[in-house]
């Protein structure tokens, strides 16, 4: 037991650690092309350092929506408490992402945020996203969860409308090459797949046993 319980903690600090990372490489490079005016973050840094924010969102959040798989199909439970972290990372993420468009982007013209808003669907699409992971990242303790009772679990099925809207985002912001967007959107298609054949196959077995 107390084996388990200090290999826990061990697998929960290398998670963190590895999704801390990106950012702190991120963080380093950008205080480089700050000191010395370095091409590390290439021809358009601010556009570098969005698109590297938004895609581990993205990553995080697919992978959030992968862990009940993998639990389901490797049978170690545990995987389960590394859900809400990945979930929070996923939302810190996505958040650094707006912020970078509005202070590096845009530079902090309210006026204009509206009217990307309403006239860019990528943009549209991209904060839908966002507005819908912020009531997750709240309610995400489990004192919410005692809280909301089962209307938790209807609450966060948000999850896979946040993913389907993320990979949209991906996929209308790019102007080039869609192999990447597809990538995910092909990952995102199976885990969504493998929930519906778990639902579907709850819903034949049960009459089933009655």
């Amino acid at each position: 037991m107390q084996h388990s319980k200090r290999f826990l903690i061990a697998a929960k600090t290398l998670a963190h650690a590895a999704a801390l990372t990106p950012l702190a490489i991120l963080g380093a490079q950008m205080h480089e092309v700050w000191r010395t005016g370095s091409d590390v973050l290439g021809a358009d840094p601010v556009a570098e350092i969005e698109h590297r924010l938004g895609l581990w969102a993205l990553r995080l959040l697919l992978l959030t929506l992968a862990i009940t798989p993998l639990r389901q199909l490797t049978g170690w439970n545990d995987l389960v408490r590394f859900r809400r972290m990945a979930g929070l990372y996923a939302f810190a993420y996505a958040t650094l992402h707006l912020l970078a468009w509005l202070v590096l982007d845009l530079r902090g013209y309210w006026t204009q945020l509206f009217e990307d808003i309403a006239k860019r669907p990528y943009i549209t699409v991209g904060f839908a996203a966002w507005l819908l992971l912020v009531p997750l990242a709240l309610t995400s303790t489990r004192g919410w969860i005692r809280r909301l009772g089962r209307r938790w679990t209807q609450l966060h099925r948000l999850a896979y409308a946040i993913g389907v809207l993320a990979v949209l985002h991906f996929w209308w912001q790019v102007k080039a090459d869609w192999r990447e967007p597809a990538l995910y959107a092909a990952i995102l298609a199976l885990l969504l797949g493998w929930r519906a054949f778990k639902a579907l196959r709850r819903r034949t077995w049960q009459p089933r046993r009655a």
